[in-house]
């Protein structure tokens, strides 16, 4: 945790019709009587995949009844891409130290899909600033209210510069724990738990439930209205010159909206480092969660969450379209 200062979806390349001329030699019969052979051009029509033909201008009209055929041609079903094989097989390019783990979980906002690797719960640190800042805006809208001037400044602060003393007035504010998890069940998180009483970093999360919750506050499908999750992407946007690090080591740009989580454990001075958020590579916008616990330091935590973001892009740039 910080000091206290702190479906664009790509159009389908458009089909084109192809022309396939073939000659085919039919022998016509009479009375059982080969007579003949005529020749009969078949043409390939578009996309439906229906075959036509005609015959030949100098074949009689018995020969040419005969000889008219139609097929269907059936279309080959492209195989479907196992982006879950494709994300573990960057992983094993990510250095994980001895006793450290790392989950991520990614969805490409164009194509609509999706891949994980790992499954641990991880402590939240920071990131769950997000979380709380989803809560107090549904919480808000169901009493058909504005955020106050005063929540207005915690929640900049909260995120922007990952103040921890605005976030915890905001945890009281939602009713800690209790709130966050009753916001969480309606958002659709399902491995998520409120940390107990004021320690609310030490939420536990899933990277798939992050990913969960970042369509929320990116995705159109969502419990947050409009200027709800507008809000949130606009504070996400704006993070402090020291924290831009995590997913957007991902990005090839500077397109990007992220928050980051870091927390040193008194107990075995092991760090968690989180970071989520959106960023756009390749043309494509991601929606990136990459948890870890148990690096050595703050660095290496940062190294390894980043790595991972890389990874679960790769897995789609390799075989994005367009």
């Amino acid at each position: 945790m910080a000091p206290h200062r702190a479906r664009r979806r790509v159009p389908a390349p458009h089909r084109r019709r192809h022309l396939i001329y073939a000659v085919v030699a039919s022998t016509v019969l009479v009375g059982g009587t080969a007579v003949g052979t005529v020749y009969v051009k078949a043409q390939a029509h578009d996309r439906a995949g229906l075959v036509s033909s005609s015959a030949s201008p100098t074949a009689s009209p018995t020969a040419s009844a005969s000889a008219t055929q139609e097929a269907s041609v059936e279309s080959v079903a492209q195989p479907a891409v196992d982006r879950d094989a494709l994300l573990t097989r960057a992983m094993t390019s990510v250095t994980v130290e001895d006793g450290a783990e790392v989950s991520v979980a990614v969805l490409d906002l164009d194509s609509g899909e999706s891949a994980g690797y790992g499954d641990a719960a991880f402590d939240t640190a920071s990131i769950v600033k997000v979380d709380i800042l989803a809560t107090l805006l549904l919480q808000a809208q169901d009493a058909d209210r504005q955020l106050t001037a005063q929540e207005k400044t915690y929640a900049t602060a909260m995120i922007t510069n990952s103040d921890n003393v605005s976030a915890s007035a905001l945890w009281d504010v939602i009713g800690q724990a209790d709130g966050l998890d009753a916001a969480n069940k309606r958002f659709g998180l399902t491995g998520t738990e409120g940390g107990d009483g004021a320690l609310w970093g030490l939420t536990q999360t899933t990277a798939a439930d992050q990913l969960t919750l970042l369509q929320q506050v990116f995705g159109d499908d969502s419990e947050l209205g409009e200027a709800s999750r507008t809000y949130i992407q606009g504070l996400m946007g704006e993070i402090a010159a020291d924290q831009l690090w995590g997913v957007s080591a991902a990005a090839d740009g500077t397109e990007w909206a992220l928050k980051n989580g870091w927390l040193a454990r008194s107990t075995t001075g092991l760090w968690d480092i989180n970071s989520i958020g959106r960023v756009s590579a390749d043309g494509h916008d991601y929606l990136v969660a990459t948890l870890s616990g148990g690096n050595t330091s703050k660095a290496k935590g940062i190294s390894l969450v980043e790595a991972a973001a890389k990874a679960a892009v790769s897995a789609f740039q390799d075989t994005a379209e367009g």
